[in-house]
């Protein structure tokens, strides 16, 4: 198949956010849509095919979501417990995690289309399932979802891709690997643009287009970029996905048609990641699995032997994209979680079983520290005990302050290191329980950078892109998925992004088709 020299719609990308945005434009009428990307294609999906695939959206409880997936065996349906997700909820947390700093207006968006968006998806052939895995407990004969999120798709983003990928076949839609986006082309007196520079297989190209969809992710992957905007130490970051963002998009569209940079140009996606995963992006066979996000259920010591934040102070979909950031400000860029036999089995299965992780085993705590300082790079194994020593003394304190306080992970259950008679200065807010008890683990953990988070200005209506110079759109150029700015500051709510994503891929897409239509 030859690269067509024009087309309706041009997406610049490959992820969730790309497809949905060709998706809809072919259904919105756009005859000739095309789809390129730099990677090969070997590396379709982009970020999207390391995610663990969770949407979040609005929902009215368990009834609502069972017509959309297809792993609610009937037999357990009456043992599960899901509370209604409002519009109120997901708009309380948008604002909360990002200190109120999120557009108002794309919120508003997200929050109000996300359950429309996630029946378009289905209708679309995307797979959703139940997130048993992920976000759901057995507490007392009970499955309890927590932290207001419920939905996966199959097989994570590997199943989302597969699925979009076979929807858009289905529409026609033409996809060319190799082909990385240059430059925009633009008509001087209009400011509209008209179509992309690309360079095909080593070969310098032009598409015409009468829309184009920039889908192409952030700068995630270019150490250069994120110490310059992210700050010191980010170019020691490893990538958790693609290889293959390093924000070209971005800087040609401010460069060359002047788009307006919005958002949280300092700030990023960030997980505790598996210290010995590739360090310039993610497998794709072990995928999401290199994130260790159990934390809440232990605690966290840097190389020095000290805790440096608080691993309960909220739900790990409210605090995982951050905690990253927080791993890459200690001492060599990595810390250690450490669980004991009280939590190990409550452990995420895909991300700290052997075949995955470097396991570290002892039978007590000073064997523990033994073996992190002379093989994993504890320098301080003596503070590394008295850490958890003092962790354990703080939380029999509470506990014997606090008789009836029951352990809980489908809540914030209370459970803490702070009492009247003895509070530590960094606490653990919830799920605090004691490391006493061997067998003990201890997983060395470094920081994984998912995405960023400055991008561009957009109309939350159409995602049509805003010039910096008229404060007005740029005809002909829309903008979706991490590329969108403006949504998260510092920190985000899991799954959103997808969510994002697709929502103002769906409007965009829409968009772009009624601009091909004759006038």
């Amino acid at each position: 198949m030859q690269l067509p020299s024009e087309c309706d719609v041009l997406v610049v990308g490959s992820g969730n956010a790309g497809f949905c945005a060709a998706i809809s434009a072919a259904q919105s009428g756009a005859q000739r849509v095309v789809i390129i990307d730099k990677c090969p294609e070997k590396w379709i999906g982009g970020n999207t095919y390391f995610t663990a695939g969770a949407f979040r959206t609005v929902h009215n409880g368990l009834n609502d979501l069972l017509p959309l997936v297809n792993n609610a065996l009937p037999q357990f349906i009456p043992d599960i417990e899901m509370n209604a997700y409002t519009e109120a909820d997901f708009f309380t947390d948008m604002n909360r995690v990002t200190n109120r700093r999120t557009d108002r207006d794309l919120c508003q968006a997200l929050v109000a289309e996300s359950r429309a968006t996630i029946q378009w998806l289905a209708d679309n052939g995307v797979r959703f399932q139940l997130s048993f895995n992920r976000q759901a407990y057995h507490v007392n004969r009970k499955i309890k979802f927590w932290g207001g999120l419920a939905l996966k798709t199959e097989d994570g983003g590997k199943g989302l891709i597969q699925d979009h990928l076979r929807t858009a076949q289905m529409h026609g839609i033409s996809i060319f690997f190799s082909t990385a986006a240059q430059s925009l082309i633009y008509d001087a007196t209009s400011r509209a643009v008209t179509g992309m520079e690309v360079i095909h297989h080593g070969q310098d190209r032009e598409i015409k287009a009468s829309a184009v969809i920039l889908a192409a992710g952030g700068f995630e992957a270019n150490p250069r970029m994120r110490a310059q905007f992210l700050g010191p130490d980010w170019d020691a970051a490893l990538v958790r996905g693609t290889p293959y963002n390093f924000g070209d998009c971005l800087d040609f569209a401010i460069r060359v048609v002047s788009a307006k940079p919005v958002g949280n140009w300092s700030g990023c996606h960030c997980v505790a990641w598996d210290a010995n995963a590739p360090a310039n992006n993610g497998d794709r066979e072990i995928s999401n699995e290199f994130t260790k996000s159990s934390y809440p259920l232990g605690i966290m010591v840097n190389r020095k032997g000290h805790r440096f934040v608080d691993e309960g102070s909220d739900f790990r979909n409210y605090t995982y994209a951050m905690i990253g950031r927080q791993i890459l400000a200690q001492p060599g860029h990595v810390a250690f979680q450490i669980f004991d036999c009280h939590t190990i089995s409550w452990l995420r299965y895909e991300e700290y079983r052997e075949e995955i992780v470097e396991r570290i085993l002892a039978s007590s705590i000073s064997e523990l520290a033994e073996i992190c300082a002379s093989q994993h790079g504890l320098e301080d194994a003596k503070q590394f005990e008295k850490t958890i020593a003092e962790f354990n003394e703080a939380v029999y304190e509470s506990r014997w302050s606090n008789p009836n306080q029951r352990f809980d992970p489908t809540i914030k259950d209370g459970l803490s290191t702070q009492s009247q008679t003895l509070a530590l200065a960094i606490p653990k807010s919830n799920w605090a329980l004691p490391i006493d008890q061997g067998p003990f683990l201890a997983v060395k953990v470094t920081a994984g950078i998912t995405f960023t988070f400055g991008g561009l200005a957009v109309n939350p209506k159409t995602a049509a892109v805003i010039s910096s110079m008229t404060d007005e759109q740029i005809p002909g150029l829309y903008c979706v998925g991490e590329m969108l700015g403006g949504l998260f500051y510092d920190n985000y709510p899991g799954g959103s992004g997808l969510t994002s994503g697709a929502v103002f891929g769906r409007r965009a897409g829409r968009a772009a088709a009624e601009a091909c239509r004759p006038t």
